[in-house]
């Protein structure tokens, strides 16, 4: 007689087995309704699902976020069946839920395109307003695997021969329509719901290895209700034109060419938004009694060994052959290790704890070609990285003390609020349990005392200790997982740091690895989306540029430029025999904040015609009221907190 407990502690009983349909139902008919699938005993499970034993039941609905992980799934299932309706003699191989999506990977002589999307969304359509019920089947191995060579599924079959023995041969039926699935599902196909659009198609191996057969992958997008699904559209087109590589190209910032893969040619407008913004940093990490540092580009492979990178790290560095000496040297994929060595320089007092030390490290890591993105993703980058050593009752002072130093910076740059996730032992890690048990300890009550709230991002720790992972929303609602504070007792252990207690003895300092921005390549392709290129004023490339009306009016523009840059200020001079709404078009265009029109008349007056990037209307202004105006506006955040005080 089975005891079911519910989330609100109430409990029914049974006389025998039960389902969570039979369940639902029996607590009242607007659940039996709504209830999608369960949560039982923490896993998730079909609502036919029969339960026999006591247990703890949730139900999952509509609004759940796992709903729509599910709705993902089996929008992939409908589209596979609607598929091989279509194209019979189609393979399906495997068709998962992604983020905002899902996919299926299918095996034809033709390969799919765009224009087959109609057709294969109609049939879905179809499929959904049948409303067949899904239904789980457990078949013998052998009937499986005969059962699909039959039907020429051979890469089903193959998926089937590699399971364990141990594990079941699950199979789903949507109407006459089955497919090898773990599950779970919704109740039927009408669950789906109405609010789904396939998106692309691309190529991809079998099981991703390109001795394999090619496949033809079809994207798609599921949502809850057309709403969502507006929404999402609406932000892939504002993502298109905001995206950081068309932008740069107009506004010559950077480009990436063949010749250094992964790697970024800023030009000289790019440039200045890199030193300002590291400028900025600097003077950040100075206010937070940072020690700034310079470690090698090239570093023995003994050091990365020691440091346990060499295992975890080698297939993602780059690495050179001293052949004379016998050497094998890599370019560091980051900064840990030698900070620990300027650590370890000389004897180190509890005095000087907790230590802090910063380092805007240029770092190299191989990313497959595949897997490169505009600025966002590259080979060569430099990050903003710091370690802070300190002893275990200084962890919690120091999260404290970080995070309000990220949160500085990111209101600085735009960013009013983020979220913060904490990133627990991954499966493959190094170090004992009982050394994990500690960190994750001593993170989690750090976050405590320092008022950090946070969700749960399971396994996903550094291979050394757990971390916090600080994510920021940009204007059009897109997540990005920037900085990060991490707590590290292996790392000192395996590369032997240490100081001199107050007792004299010798004892392992901990270390905090720490970063805001991340790399400044990502960070920046960051802001040019988010601002979709229009900065602040003191972010901006070209801050001013002044456009003379009339061939006479140049040598004033020139001047006008003169006091600008006196102040400061980044000006350039268009004095071109152009249309004067010809200029401002094209340096709107090119998103320069401010324009100052000049002609004969303010020449002979002194002033300047103010246009802001944006505006209808312009201001004249006398030029020292508009250059003081302007320089003032254009002090970096902190330089204008430090001024009013």
């Amino acid at each position: 007689m089975p005891a079911i407990t519910l989330p609100d502690g109430s409990v029914r009983q049974f006389d025998g087995a039960t389902t969570g349909t039979a369940l639902a139902a029996s607590i009242g008919p607007g659940l039996a309704r709504a209830a999608l699938a369960m949560s039982l005993n923490g896993e998730l499970v079909d609502l036919e699902t029969v339960i026999d034993h006591d247990a703890s039941v949730r139900f999952i609905t509509r609004k759940d976020d796992i709903a729509l992980e599910m709705i993902r799934h089996d929008t992939a299932h409908i589209m596979a069946e609607a598929v091989q309706s279509l194209w019979p003699g189609t393979q399906v191989t495997i068709g998962p839920s992604i983020k905002d999506g899902f996919y299926y990977d299918f095996f034809r002589n033709a390969p799919f395109t765009p224009e087959d999307f109609e057709a294969i969304e109609k049939r879905m359509r179809e499929i959904i307003a049948a409303n067949a019920p899904f239904k789980r089947e457990v078949w013998d191995r052998n009937e499986a695997i005969r059962f699909f060579e039959e039907k020429g599924e051979r890469f089903k079959a193959e998926l089937i021969r590699d399971l364990p023995e141990s594990e079941p041969i699950s199979i789903y039926r949507q109407g006459e329509w089955l497919d090898l699935c773990r599950g779970p599902h919704l109740r039927a196909t009408g669950d789906v719901g109405p609010a789904f659009k396939l998106m692309k198609v691309a190529g991809a191996y079998w099981r991703g290895d390109h001795r394999n057969p090619m496949l033809t992958r079809i994207y798609g997008t599921a949502w809850r209700d057309q709403k969502e699904l507006n929404a999402y559209l609406h932000q892939l087109e504002e993502a298109e034109k905001r995206d950081h590589r068309r932008i740069g190209r107009e506004m010559d910032l950077f480009h990436i060419q063949e010749e250094a893969v992964g790697s970024i040619f800023w030009h000289a407008k790019g440039w200045r938004i890199y030193t300002v913004l590291q400028d900025y940093m600097r003077r950040a990490q100075t206010r937070g009694q940072y020690q700034e540092v310079r470690t090698p580009q090239l570093v023995d492979r003994s050091l990365w060994e020691a440091s346990g990178h060499w295992d975890k790290y080698r297939e993602h560095m780059f690495i050179a052959t001293v052949e004379d000496e016998d050497k094998t040297l890599a370019l560091k994929p980051m900064n840990c290790p030698c900070h620990v060595q300027i650590f370890r320089h000389g004897l180190r007092s509890y005095r000087e704890l907790p230590l802090r030390m910063a380092e805007f490290g240029a770092c190299h890591r191989y990313e497959p070609s595949g897997a490169l993105h505009g600025i966002m993703r590259v080979r060569s980058f430099t990050q903003d990285d710091a370690h802070i050593f300190c002893t275990e009752e200084q962890i919690a002072g120091e999260t404290a003390r970080f995070v309000e130093m990220l949160r500085e910076v990111y209101t600085d740059l735009g960013f009013e609020n983020f979220r913060v996730k904490f990133a627990d032992r991954p499966e493959t890690r190094a170090g004992s349990d009982e050394t994990w048990d500690r960190s994750e300890g001593a993170l989690i009550e750090a976050c405590r005392l320092a008022g950090v709230e946070y969700e749960h991002n399971p396994g996903e720790g550094a291979f050394y200790g757990p971390k916090l992972e600080f994510v920021l929303t940009d204007a059009i609602g897109r997540d990005w997982q920037c900085g990060t504070l991490q707590v590290d007792y292996v790392l000192p252990e395996r590369l032997d740091a240490s100081y001199v207690g107050e007792d004299s003895a010798r004892h392992r300092p901990v270390m905090l690895h720490r970063a805001i921005l991340g790399s400044f390549e990502r960070f920046i392709g960051i802001l040019i989306e988010q601002y979709a290129g229009k900065f602040p004023l003191w972010l901006a490339p070209t801050q001013v540029v002044v456009a003379s009306i009339v061939t006479d009016a140049e040598p004033y523009a020139q001047q006008v430029a003169e006091e600008l840059r006196a102040a400061g200020l980044q000006v350039d001079v268009d004095g071109r025999n152009e249309k004067i709404n010809a200029k401002i078009r094209e340096h709107s265009l090119a998103r320069v904040p401010v324009i100052l029109v000049v002609g004969r008349r303010e020449a002979e007056e002194r002033k300047v015609a103010m246009r802001r990037l944006g505006g209808a209307s312009q201001e004249v202004l006398d030029l020292d009221i508009a250059v003081a105006s302007l320089a003032e506006e254009a002090l970096p955040p902190d330089l204008r907190r430090a001024q009013g005080n």
